[in-house]
């Protein structure tokens, strides 16, 4: 009985024989409960050595006296893939190109939960070289060959991402596949539909895209002729001087027209070329698209392909074997 007289509940109140599960470690606070993780990103920023040896960044922190990658936590409302730029360069000096997601880790910090998203990276520029004034937050920043940096390491989750790191491939292309941002109904339009523009919030998160595909290397662009879809690609392509091509294959025509065949086919080929490319498109043709590139690549399906408006897959493939290492999927605001 409740205090108010109340029965409770089948089972509720801890249980002895009972074994709480959670992604995350056991903890003393709302046992069996939730507790709103705090977010942040990193990455394993990396670099092939003399001798071809790979080597990663590691930095030292002076309050702790610790060996870590760099990470930070994510601002409110921050896209976690432009939080972990940022976070990185602040801690670095060194401004990383995203390449493979690899798993987050989860444990606790001062009893509360902790969730860090992790990329593999590169350095924007040839050789990395570090130039990287110390403060009270950061004082050392090396380049330490992988299985040095493993040893030096002074958190046991920071090996773990290491070795997720070290488990895959190094260099990787993606593919990053866009549903063209949000654009006015369709009812009520009365013109060509090829011309139908972005809306307002559409335009608003075409301002926004550059940062968070800049993060994955200055993709090029190839969209669909439609007018929403290159709008949506216009800030990207200006901000890094990428050109637009347009492919009819990718193009929804009047009355909801298109080949699928012809649209897998480019897709394929896209994804053969091994370069790093963002294709917008229209919802119809994302299912069809992810389709194709997992089945190519010999990778399970998923059942949930399509995308929103404003939204995006990114298939991370390893330049070397071209073998799945990767999917990932975001909206533009994150």
């Amino acid at each position: 009985m409740t205090e108010n007289g109340e029965h409770s509940p089948e089972g509720a109140g801890p249980v002895e024989d009972v074994r709480v599960t959670s992604a995350f470690p056991p903890r003393d606070t709302a046992v069996g409960g939730y507790l709103e993780p705090i977010r942040a990103g990193g990455a394993v920023l990396w670099r092939a050595g003399a001798g071809g040896v790979i080597e990663v960044v590691l930095i030292r922190r002076p309050d702790r006296g610790d060996w870590t990658l760099p990470k930070g936590k994510l601002k409110n409302g921050e896209h976690p893939v432009t939080g972990a730029v940022r976070e990185v360069e602040e801690e670095t000096g060194l401004t990383p190109l995203m390449g493979r997601r690899l798993p987050p880790q989860r444990y606790l910090k001062d009893g509360w939960p902790k969730q860090v998203e992790w990329w593999a990276a590169t350095p924007d520029h040839p050789g990395g070289t570090i130039d990287y004034q110390p403060n009270e937050e950061v004082e050392l920043v090396e380049w330490v060959p992988v299985k040095e940096a493993r040893d030096r390491l002074t958190y046991d989750h920071d090996v773990q991402v290491l070795d997720n790191f070290r488990a895959g491939p190094a260099t990787t292309f993606p593919v990053i596949l866009l549903r063209h941002l949000s654009a006015g109904e369709k009812r009520g339009w009365t013109d060509s539909d090829l011309l139908r523009p972005l809306d307002e919030a559409g335009r608003s998160d075409a301002l926004a895209l550059p940062a968070v595909l800049g993060a994955y290397g200055r993709p090029r662009v190839v969209s669909s002729a439609a007018a929403r879809c290159t709008e949506s690609m216009l800030p990207y392509a200006v901000e890094y001087d990428v050109p637009i091509r347009t492919e009819r294959a990718f193009t929804v025509r009047e009355g909801s027209e298109y080949d699928v065949e012809e649209a897998r086919e480019a897709f394929a080929g896209i994804v053969a070329e091994g370069l790093p490319t963002v294709v917008c498109t229209h919802g119809e043709l994302v299912p069809r698209l992810m389709t194709e590139a997992l089945t190519r690549l010999g990778a399970p399906i998923t059942q949930q392909l399509g995308l929103r408006k404003g939204s995006f897959w990114v298939v991370h493939v390893d330049s070397g074997s071209g073998t799945l290492a990767g999917v990932e999927r975001h909206a533009v605001r994150g």
